[in-house]
């Protein structure tokens, strides 16, 4: 695991500076404590941070090739190298180390562009030819590691691992996107087609790149795609034992490093699931930690711990409380864009946990979007079989009205609660399902802006793209269409993203085997009833891990990773959430009326509203515009 960065004059073939780009690989060093390394060459420059896990004394970066004509730098893990290897050495390539990066380099010379086809891994990496004058730029096909780039006004492309090795280079303009903001506002962080600083963008996962001198910047080219066909056949015994069997050696290939290993534990079933099959395959005891709350109804460890004894794991745990708050500086500093999932706050301190014994660890992430484990995806499955029944102009004009003129009960039981059920079936599919995955609403948001702001979004709705991507997905079913957007939007954008910046801000690997793309492919093929069934969402990897846990693991609500900020900031950090609203950079931008925002504040401490999430995502911003933009 690594961090990459670069310099790329389209144009000509101008000197690049080496403290340039160095400049730009000291801003991500966190990423590699092991080593540092930059290479350049007439018009490029390549940059490389460390951390080292296989082949830990060779391997070092930029890596070139024997006669010199290729050049590389990669962050990532590619699992399958040692089968690359075997076949590449048939084909007559010579190897000088013994890690997986010297596999990019000949596949390059062999496939070209479609090398990426062939590995098998978690990876982001740049390649320079300079017979052919291109740089190629590659990520992984789910997303699990990041690649951010920028073209400046004269032809020079920056490339890097993270946003802030980008404005570390003194000629990239910082001027904030207002789509970005409303993209942020609705889901809670900058989605992987957009960006906070106007005019850099990320390449999207399963998507390559090849820059050419002389030309201009081209489109990115999707090389890999996961299709929700549903047309798997074979009893629910057999899909589940390949199901098992695929899972096993997922976990496995991510088990092979030359530094200590372990494993994060939730207690829930998809982190027990890894670790069962990772004591399996091992012949000493597997470390494992988790992070509990001090608030009961949102602690695992009690979970965690039952697994951890069940399989006679090395397991630790720590607590997180409102004085963790302080970390909220340096989660900023982690994402340099704004970012508002508050499990990353006990995500990092998991890392931090982890990192004190090991330098790798093993998550459970990835199954609840490929499997339908999520709870909106069993609302919307239910949804879905109601709007079926119901022509789209009887929804229209019976149910929206209905849905306006319920009450908004947050306060009553479940089953009273019907207000955005209701809303949802009087709404497309698409429109429900982009609504259900946001936080903030389109008139929550409307109401926060400013006139000024609402005229420079010009109409522009975040929910739209998801709109899109989900009525065009390559899916047999609606629900696929859902995990089809959750996997290609979701999954990168925010749940990849949390895991990758809070591990290698403290210098560990997170692996996430569950995320295989064989694997995930596979269970795309999965008829609907065994990914949902009578509400049970990742029904055959519940029923097929049974020979593993037990049933009150499997079977009990699904809690998350849930920080209880809206308890937060009614108690200790109220007064943090008074300086947001009221003194803030927010005022500053002239974006948000300054009045809504103090009547939040005021609703949520008083505990007539629940806005503790907007709360978080307001201080999020906050922290996030000063520090990249000044205010």
């Amino acid at each position: 695991m690594c961090g990459i960065a670069g310099i790329f004059h389209l144009d000509v073939p101008k000197p690049v500076d080496p403290a340039r780009v160095a400049m730009m690989t000291d801003a991500i060093a966190h990423r590699g404590p092991d080593g540092e390394g930059v290479w350049t060459a007439p018009g490029v420059g390549l940059g490389h941070r460390r951390l080292s896990i296989i082949d830990v004394e060779g391997s070092p970066q930029p890596m070139a090739s024997a006669d010199g004509r290729l050049v590389t730098v990669f962050n990532g893990e590619i699992y399958n190298y040692k089968a690359l290897r075997a076949e590449m050495e048939a084909r007559g390539c010579v190897f000088r180390t013994d890690g997986d990066t010297e596999c990019i380099l000949h596949g390059w010379r062999l496939w070209g562009p479609d090398c990426v086809r062939r590995f098998t891994g978690m990876f982001a990496f740049a390649l320079y030819d300079q017979a052919e004058q291109t740089l190629f730029l590659a990520r992984d096909r789910l997303g699990v590691k990041p690649l951010y780039f920028a073209e400046l006004g004269d032809g020079t492309l920056l490339f890097g691992s993270e946003l802030k090795a980008l404005t570390a280079h003194p000629r990239l303009r910082r001027e904030p996107d207002v789509q970005a903001i409303e993209d942020y506002l609705a889901f809670g962080y900058v989605p992987d087609d957009a960006c906070i600083v106007a005019g850099v963008r990320k390449l999207p996962a399963a998507h390559h790149m090849t820059l050419r001198r002389g030309r201009p910047l081209p489109s990115p080219v999707r090389y890999w795609d996961v299709v929700f066909s549903a047309d798997a056949k074979g009893s629910a015994a057999d899909l589940g034992d390949e199901l098992v069997q695929r899972m096993r050696a997922a976990v496995r290939s991510r088990m092979v490093a030359d530094v200590p290993l372990g494993a994060f534990l939730s207690g829930g079933v998809d982190s027990s699931s890894v670790v069962a099959l990772m004591a399996e395959a091992s012949r000493q005891a597997v470390e494992t930690c988790s992070i509990g709350f001090d608030v009961a109804g949102l602690d695992e460890t009690g979970h965690a711990r039952a697994i951890a004894q069940r399989f006679a794991t090395a397991h630790r745990e720590r607590t997180v409380s409102p004085d963790d708050y302080g970390l909220i500086e340096t989660l900023a500093a982690a994402f340099d864009e704004p970012f508002a999932d508050a499990s990353a706050l006990p995500t990092y301190r998991v890392c931090q946990l982890a990192r004190e014994r090991v330098t790798v660890a093993l998550s459970g992430d990835g199954a609840d979007e490929a499997l339908g484990g999520y709870r909106r995806h069993r609302f919307f499955e239910a949804e879905n079989r109601v709007r079926s029944l119901l022509p789209a102009s009887a929804r229209t004009r019976v149910l929206a009205p209905v849905a306006a003129a319920w009450p908004k009960a947050d306060w009553a039981p479940r089953r009273l609660r019907a207000k955005s059920t209701l809303e949802g079936i009087a709404r497309t599919p698409e429109e429900a399902y982009a609504r259900a995955v946001g936080i903030t609403t389109p008139e929550g948001r409307a109401a926060l802006y400013t006139p000024d702001a609402t005229r420079s979004l010009a109409g522009y709705r975040a929910e739209e793209r998801w709109e899109r991507a989900m009525a065009k997905a390559p899916a047999a079913d609606a629900l696929g269409r859902a995990q089809y957007v959750d996997l290609t939007r979701w999954l990168p954008g925010d749940i990849l993203t949390k895991v990758d910046r809070t591990s290698m801000g403290v210098g560990l690997e997170a692996r996430e085997p569950l995320l295989d793309h064989e694997l995930v492919q596979f269970e795309a093929t999965l008829p609907l009833s065994m990914r949902l069934r009578r509400g049970e969402g990742k029904w055959l990897m519940k029923r097929a891990m049974r020979r593993y846990l037990p049933d009150d693991i499997l079977y009990r609500p699904k809690m998350g990773f849930v920080t209880p900020v809206a308890e937060w900031f009614r108690g200790p950090l109220a007064q943090e959430a008074e300086r947001v609203v009221r003194g803030s950079a927010l005022a500053e931008t002239g974006w948000f009326d300054a009045a809504t925002l103090v009547r939040v504040a005021a609703e949520h401490r008083a505990g007539r509203a629940d806005h503790g999430r907007l709360l978080w995502q307001l201080t999020m911003l906050d922290r996030s515009l000063k520090r990249l933009f000044g205010y």
